[in-house]
């Protein structure tokens, strides 16, 4: 048992750590709430502040003043960049729907690392002391550093900044305007361009004057966007979007949560904190301060497209594909099957995601939660058990399925992007428990030595089975799409309200589809562990979930044939050209999203079309 003086300096730590999250999460707000788009490459400038502020401050007079005017220079320098990159990139999608929105700003998060790794290298980088607050207090017996005291009051000081600036000033007042309905503000004749692009510098100066002050607490490294980015996404789900004294008691919420669950649940303290913001989503949807989120006008990039049927000229297509597709073994080197084999797994796996996305409307962060419960099902059953290879696959697409009633059913009572933040929880709860559960996951070390059988030890072998598997699986989800079922959940997409009047239970269909959609996904997460031989907690990651989505860019939201096309043209330029070739492939690959996004936003499958004729594909 800890004693009383022990928990309080654990709150002090607590609440010095939920001032950094508020910083980055107010500003993470303030751009949400303003401009409506789910800022990814939020916590990229949360890392480049902690970098830029090293630099300034190495230069500076070793003094207090030296220091924080170092902290204050390099988050104007991140707030600068921030508007560079709103004005060249990301105004342009303000009115996308949210996964083109998640995918050029993990694109820049991509781009920034691997600047950052050129600019400041590979290693950790340790800050120096802050002049002035370099010892510790003593309280109740218990040392605490001064610098965590001053850390305290950063929080509320900048929470009663923003009060002011919000309710105080005209430009307050506009934001809060925008925050609520920024369409009627455009209609006022309000020059929406500069209030957003003030709002981006508020929000970018603030992740970079959090990154600057964390410094002397940690070192600055390369894992530092992703890690702040989820807790704030976080800390503003369950605050309410947009909502600044939300985000401020969600942080302290959040903050005080991971300072005692080092104590009491140092193995689940991620856990604590994603079933909290599942427990608060449930009870209020809107999160702890969050209004009802008003839907924006549909741009060009609109998902929400009607499927039509193949035509003839299509179907004999697609045979013809399925039939080269099987002879290319007796043509291509060992190394095309294999690349291959990835590719029709990979498909599968994309498939189902574009079923909830596109064909329902529904965008899932978390749809790698299904794949992994798919891989570690396999793995547990053919290395725990001893079950052969079929065994390992069905309870693959079983653990997958009950994977989407349970998720589903929560999912389904929340909409836009509190649904997606919701997947996104799912999916890092089963991801914390797969590195933390280690004698029954083998944590980092996952688990290896999945063995096939005889007869699909060649790489031929499997080749066919991913082929077939892929074939069926794309039939048996067209099938669905047209059929009663498909029908309905689409109709739920189009139009809830009238949906409703007509009697669908549209709730009931999209658990369904969850269902649907997580099995086939953990049929790719089975076939995927067989083809390795083993499964990693990578396997729940967001990096997995946003390969699959990129792969549905790529093809063409608005094709059913996009995923397999998709699937084979990111693999190609993701792994067998970028990563192959260039160490800057985090660069290419960012920048190829980005510009894919910009450019092509209906991906190959629908820029062909559109140019060469129409229908399904």
């Amino acid at each position: 048992m800890y004693d009383a003086s022990t928990l309080f300096v654990q709150l002090l730590n607590g609440l010095s750590y939920s001032s950094t999250l508020f910083l980055v999460a107010s500003g993470l707000a303030l751009i949400f709430g303003v401009s409506k788009i789910v800022n990814f490459a939020h916590g990229s400038f949360y890392m480049l502040g902690a970098y830029v502020a090293l630099t300034v401050i190495s230069i500076m007079p070793n003094t207090a003043y030296g220091f924080w005017g170092g902290v204050l220079i390099a988050a104007l320098i991140v707030g600068v960049v921030g508007c560079l990159i709103e004005v060249t990139i990301l105004r342009r999608i303000y009115s996308a729907p949210e996964v083109f929105q998640i995918l050029v700003t993990f694109g820049l998060v991509l781009v920034f690392q691997n600047l950052i790794f050129e600019f400041w290298g590979p290693d950790e980088v340790l800050a120096p002391r802050v002049p002035g607050l370099r010892g510790a207090v003593t309280i109740f017996g218990e040392r605490i550093p001064q610098y965590n005291i001053v850390l305290i009051f950063v929080g509320p000081i900048f929470l009663g900044l923003l009060w002011w600036l919000t309710h105080r000033t005209r430009w307050g007042r506009l934001i809060r305007a925008a925050t609520q309905d920024r369409e009627m503000v455009a209609s006022l004749g309000v020059n929406q361009t500069t209030l957003f692009t003030v709002v981006f510098f508020i929000g970018t100066f603030l992740a970079g004057l959090a990154g600057a002050l964390q410094i002397p607490k940690e070192s600055a490294n390369l894992q530092m966007d992703i890690n702040i980015v989820v807790d704030a996404f976080v800390i503003v789900v369950i605050g309410g979007m947009g909502s600044i004294l939300g985000a401020f008691l969600a942080a302290v919420l959040v903050g005080v949560i991971n300072a005692f669950g080092v104590l009491f649940f140092p193995q689940a303290v991620s856990v604590l904190i994603f079933l909290v913001m599942v427990l608060i989503l449930i009870f209020r949807p809107n999160g702890l301060m969050g209004g009802r989120l008003i839907p924006q006008r549909p741009s060009d990039l609109s998902i929400d497209q009607p499927f039509r049927p193949q035509s003839r000229r299509a179907q004999q297509a697609t045979l013809a594909v399925i039939l080269a597709l099987a002879l290319l073994p007796l043509l291509a080197p060992i190394y095309v099957e294999v690349m291959m084999t990835e590719v029709f797994i990979l498909a599968i796996f994309a498939s189902s995601l574009h079923f909830l996305l596109s064909v329902g409307g529904i965008v899932s962060f978390g749809h790698a939660a299904y794949y992994g419960l798919g891989s570690y099902a396999a793995a547990l059953v053919a290395t725990r058990l001893g079950l052969p290879m079929g065994a390992g696959i069905v309870a693959a697409m079983l653990a997958a399925a009950l994977g989407g009633v349970v998720f589903g059913w929560f999912c389904t009572r929340l909409r836009g992007v509190y649904l997606a933040m919701l997947t996104l929880a799912f999916a890092q709860i089963l991801h914390a428990l797969s590195v933390q559960m280690v004698s029954f996951t083998g944590g980092d070390n996952g688990i290896v030595g999945l063995a096939r059988p005889a007869w699909l030890n060649s790489h031929v072998a499997y080749y066919y089975l991913a082929l077939g598997a892929v074939v069926v699986a794309t039939y048996l989800m067209r099938r669905a799409l047209y059929a009663p079922f498909g029908y309905a959940f689409r109709s739920g997409r189009d139009s809830l309200p009238r949906s409703a009047a007509i009697g669908i239970n549209v709730a009931l269909i999209q658990w369904g589809a969850f269902v649907l959609a997580g099995a086939f996904a953990g049929l790719a997460g089975a076939l995927m562990a067989y083809h390795r031989g083993s499964v990693f907690p990578t396997d729940f990651s967001v990096a997995t979930t946003v390969d699959a989505l990129v792969m549905v860019l790529v093809g063409g939201v608005q094709s059913v044939s996009g995923p397999l096309i998709g699937a084979l043209g990111y693999h190609i330029v993701s792994v067998e050209l970028i990563r192959n070739l260039s160490d800057y492939w985090r660069l290419i690959l960012g920048i190829f999203i980005i510009l894919f996004v910009l450019k092509m936003p209906q991906g190959i499958v629908g820029a062909f079309m559109g140019r060469f004729g129409k229908g399904e594909r």
